[in-house]
């Protein structure tokens, strides 16, 4: 059972009255949107690092990151606030009254209760240090180093029953050094000197530097939640319409899929054919042709895509060509003005709140490595993420991909392997799938999910038998005895292979010669196509 260590008789003493005064946590103002900062000092990383916070520099340059999950301010109007709300912090901090003063090397397995702790000299972590909350979340701890401050390789600070990162703070009058795999919790200011964080180190928190560089080399670093930090639900969502109800869509453009491809939602196009998909492997409709169905959704894939593509972004992420790579995300509208070239892993983190929504603007085409994963953590759902892409999609082999893709004038392809969860939707362009799984998220009211093909028409003419063994009758509405209407078959690849004009009430349909399987169907009244269906030849 670790032990809490008891530094001074004073301490004792103050531990044994309700009214003990443990410190008042620092206010930060903008300072605590920032997870790297130096007033003045270069903010330099290398290798890849992955950042959630602002980065900047008041007097000096942002340099060598890849893509943060943040605004980059370099001396400019935020970075000038950032330096006189650092500056206040530090002196609130300064100006708090010593409670405990422990030895220099602090760690070792040791636990600490909340309060002000000196430290003459320079201080080393070592091992693990935990910071004990007692239960109660607002416990602020407070360390003040008169010297430098080093860490062991492996060393770690433990948050226990209810301390929180956002409560912890380290105000340092030297050299802050973090060796490799250092997991480090709270807020570090360093004064008049500069901050090291090494690989494979991580913050919860934030590293400030006053006056001195700050320089990371492939860390994991996010601002921490809670003591009234914003909560992050990201946009508004669009209203999805009939579009909901579509896994696969192309408002122009030929769809069409090779080898054995599941799909849960309706699948078509609304200028040219849908082929390839065996209905036996669709939970939805496959439309073969353009009809009412796929007219409305048209109309409103471009409704979807025109709200996404004016919602104003909270964060450009500055290197489409470097996207991926193990970066996290969190609620917001990103910008990734060019090309993204999609490798490795993209994490999505909803923050706990599962209706978080999550918007990627591309200015571009947009293609993914092979094996390249989108992964959902702390509450993101499918359905709450949505890219919207101006440019041609190629999602490559044995790929998971989650979210709404919504393509503007561009094709899209699904290579071998692939699996989706979300939907596929492009304005103009061909959509083709090869040996794919795409599962629409839930929300589409009108799938019967235990059915595999069912149809829409509006009782213009009925069909008896269906399913049927080698031939069918199809029976035209008394109030539509004097018209004559057109009737189209088609295979499952949309090929077409039966035509005929229903001149009297009924027409015998002999398919005889055809192998078994569903077939589909349209009417077409005075050149419009009035109904659409399915077949089923035993």
């Amino acid at each position: 059972m670790k032990k809490i260590l008891l530094f001074t008789l004073t301490a004792v003493t103050l531990m044994l009255f309700s009214n003990i005064n443990f410190g008042q946590a620092p206010a930060l103002g903008t300072a605590s949107n920032f997870v790297l900062f130096s007033t003045v000092g270069a903010v330099t990383n290398s290798g890849i690092s992955q950042l959630t916070g602002n980065v900047g520099s008041n007097s000096g340059l942002s340099t060598a990151f890849g893509n943060v999950n943040g605004v980059m301010h370099d001396n400019d109007g935020a970075s000038a606030q950032c330096a006189t709300d650092l500056l206040n912090a530090y002196n609130q901090l300064n100006n708090t009254v010593n409670e405990f003063f422990p030895a220099p090397l602090i760690g070792n397995g040791d636990t600490l209760i909340a309060g002000v702790y000196s430290i003459s000299e320079a201080s080393t972590l070592n091992l693990n240090l935990y910071l004990n909350a007692q239960g109660n979340s607002n416990a602020v701890f407070i360390f003040k180093i008169q010297g430098s401050l080093s860490t062991g390789a492996d060393s770690k600070v433990k948050l226990i029953n209810g301390a929180l990162a956002c409560n912890v703070f380290w105000k340092v009058e030297g050299l802050v050094s973090m060796a490799s795999g250092t997991t480090m919790r709270g807020t570090v200011i360093a004064n008049n000197a500069a901050i090291e964080m090494n690989t494979g180190d991580t913050l919860e928190g934030r590293v400030l530097a006053i006056a001195g560089a700050v320089s990371v080399d492939g860390v994991l670093a996010y601002t921490p939640i809670g003591c009234g930090s914003p909560v992050l639900t990201g946009p508004t969502p669009p209203v999805l319409s009939t579009t909901e109800c579509y896994a696969i869509f192309s408002a122009s453009g030929e769809v069409t899929n090779s080898g054995v491809s599941i799909v849960s939602g309706d699948v078509g196009t609304n200028v040219g054919l849908t082929s390839g998909f065996d209905p036996l492997n669709v939970t939805g409709t496959i439309h073969p042709i353009p009809d009412a169905s796929t007219d409305a959704c048209a109309a409103e894939l471009l409704t979807v895509y025109s709200f996404l593509n004016t919602l104003p972004y909270d964060i450009e992420l500055l290197y489409p060509a470097q996207f991926g790579n193990n970066l996290v995300l969190t609620p917001h509208t990103y910008l990734l003005n060019g090309a993204v070239t999609f490798t490795d892993t993209l994490y999505l983190n909803a923050l706990g709140d599962s209706n978080a929504v999550f918007v990627i603007q591309v200015n571009g085409a947009f293609s993914t490595s092979t094996y390249s994963k989108i992964i959902l953590i702390n509450g993101t759902k499918p359905e709450n993420i949505y890219w919207k892409i101006d440019g041609a999609v190629s999602i490559n082999d044995y790929s998971v991909f989650n979210g709404n893709i919504i393509c503007s004038s561009g094709a899209i392809e699904l290579k071998s392997g692939v699996h989706i969860d979300g939907r596929v939707f492009t304005t103009v362009g061909t959509l083709t799938t090869s040996e794919v799984t795409v599962t629409m998220p839930p929300g589409c009211s009108t799938i019967d999910l235990k059915k595999n093909v069912f149809e829409k028409n509006n009782d213009l003419i009925s069909i008896y038998p269906n399913p049927f063994t080698n031939n069918t009758y199809i029976t035209i509405a008394e109030a539509q005895n004097e018209s004559k209407i057109a009737i189209i078959i088609y295979n499952y690849l949309g090929m077409e292979i039966f035509t005929s004009v229903i001149e009297k009430q009924e027409l015998k349909i002999d398919m005889s010669e055809f192998v078994s399987g569903i077939y589909f169907y349209k009417a077409i009244l005075n050149g419009n196509v009035v109904q659409t269906g399915s077949l089923i030849l035993l």
